[in-house]
């Protein structure tokens, strides 16, 4: 599809949503244009169409003024009955009631896309590399041309066609000092610690949790760290794989979560959206790629940060996989001397703990 011009805007745009409904992840890399929009207009009324399972991590933030939640079967089953269509068709009238000057589309689907057009906007911005023709629901589309450059750089792309700039780049979360405070009584006293993120939502991208049980005893003879298992009650269910960690996973909201990375001496992680959190916030990381491609998805500014296997198959993009060899191949010296030059206080990190 091609650009279009960017919007004209005669007066302040009242009421603005944000349709950016999941991963985690991709969640992190929208909040900057979050922070661009209200240093543009901070006395708009912002709104964040969110998934539940993604709702924690914006629950509370100080720069949205309302989460609107999404069920992603609403449109799924909404052919299956009448009753599936009616509410598919009342959860439109009540994104057109809410009146917005301005949508963002930052998922570019199909079905962001006609989330975009139910709302009625007069102004509703998507980008030229929607798929699943999610652009045509769009009145402007902002010129971004390629998937080969960083979630976060696309969306920059945006927020410039809106007039907002690129920069700052900040990542602001809803982390408060109730959270920090829940997180410090769960803590060993005193005790510096690695945050072990085992858990993944594809298994392609799970470094062999064998690989991470025989980390935790280098962690702490090299380095002085404990290592803390975190994450969700995926991760819960790998605990007993991993002896001599401290279990907190399933035990922490995603806000709790956040506040736990806030103070990890080290993070290693697959490629997940707790990945992004840490990454965010400038913590010393590693971080194990193999099916997805890190110029994409990995950890924004902080390619010193990733290790992977350089071989013909990677990335492949795939769910599904006979052998695995990117991540199976990948043995934990390599993450350990990665580990050991992340920790050392001359290599310059992201300073973006910027939870208020």
């Amino acid at each position: 599809m091609r650009a279009t011009a960017p919007p004209n805007f005669a007066t302040a745009p009242d009421r603005i949503l944000i349709i950016k409904p999941s991963a985690i992840g991709d969640v992190v890399h929208a909040l900057p244009v979050l922070n661009l929009l209200r240093r543009r207009w901070p006395e708009a009324h912002v709104s964040w169409l969110i998934t539940p399972g993604c709702r924690g991590l914006l629950e509370g933030h100080p720069q949205i003024d309302e989460l609107i939640p999404f069920d992603r079967n609403l449109l799924g089953h909404s052919w299956k009955s009448f009753a599936a269509a009616s509410e598919a068709l009342r959860y439109f009238r009540s994104l057109r009631d809410h009146k917005f000057d301005l949508v963002i589309d930052l998922q570019g689907l199909f079905r962001s896309g006609l989330l975009t057009w139910a709302t009625r906007a007069p102004i509703r911005v998507g980008s030229t590399n929607a798929r699943e023709f999610g652009g045509y629901f769009c009145t402007h589309l902002a010129p971004v041309h390629t998937w080969w450059q960083h979630a976060i750089e696309r969306y920059l792309t945006v927020a410039e066609f809106l007039g907002l700039g690129r920069e700052p780049v900040e990542f602001v979360f809803a982390t408060d000092d109730a959270d920090r405070q829940f997180v410090t009584d769960l803590l060993p006293k005193e005790t510096p610690f690695a945050v072990l993120l085992p858990a993944t939502n594809w298994k392609t991208k799970q470094w062999p949790v064998e690989n991470f049980a025989a980390l935790v005893e280098p962690l702490r003879q090299r380095f002085g760290l404990e290592s803390i298992l975190a994450g969700g009650p995926d991760a819960a269910a790998l605990f007993p794989s991993i002896p001599g960690a401290i279990n907190l996973a399933g035990k922490t909201t995603l806000r709790q979560l956040t506040a736990l990375l806030e103070r990890a001496d080290l993070v290693i992680a697959n490629d997940t959206g707790p990945m992004h959190i840490a990454a965010a916030l400038g913590r010393p990381l590693v971080t194990m790629f193999g099916p997805t491609s890190p110029i994409q998805t990995g950890p924004y500014g902080r390619m010193d940060s990733v290790v992977r296997m350089d071989i013909s198959c990677s990335p492949c993009f795939s769910r599904e996989c006979s052998h695995r060899s990117c991540l199976r191949w990948l043995g934990i010296e390599p993450v350990l001397e990665l580990a050991a030059q992340q920790l050392r206080p001359a290599v310059k990190r992201v300073a973006l703990p910027l939870s208020q």
